[in-house]
């Protein structure tokens, strides 16, 4: 079993990263998005990435995602940069690792700001950022019995 970081808020009123978390359990939209709840914000963006039966043209059967013992400290400065230059009033990001089937989640982050559009512009910059620079790594299986590994999500 690989081990979980989990890395929440200091405080609701003191820090908007409410939730950072590595996990080998499943994942849950209602835990993420109870956690971007505030009174200021007037726009909440989600986003779910989930595990598709194929890629590339090839039938995925499987896949698994494994985690650098850094990659808790990485996704911390990644959401550090996206309050720093967003207005973000909460901000949460939990990746799955293990063992994966079609179907499963396999990142939820989400975002909450003063308006709509920074909420929007604030959760792709999180989504795009963490699978260019959380060190996690995708292990695919293919139906042809070929396999790849995926750097980040």
């Amino acid at each position: 079993m690989a081990p979980t970081h989990d890395h929440p808020g200091e405080s609701a009123a003191a820090d908007p990263i409410r939730l950072l978390a590595i996990r080998d359990t499943p994942l849950s939209l209602d835990e993420v998005f109870r956690a971007v709840g505030d009174d200021a914000a007037g726009g909440t963006a989600l986003f779910v990435g989930t595990v598709r039966n194929h890629d590339g043209g090839a039938d995925v059967d499987a896949l698994g995602y494994s985690s650098h013992p850094t990659a808790g400290t990485e996704l911390r400065k990644v959401a550090e940069k996206v309050v720093a230059d967003f207005p973000v009033r909460a901000l949460a990001a939990v990746h799955r690792v293990g063992d994966l089937e079609v179907g499963d989640l396999a990142v939820v982050v989400a975002v909450s700001c003063p308006h709509r559009a920074e909420a929007f512009a604030a959760c792709r910059k999180l989504i795009d950022d963490l699978k260019h620079e959380v060190p996690i790594w995708k292990h695919q299986r293919f139906s042809d019995g070929t396999e790849e590994w995926v750097g980040a999500c």
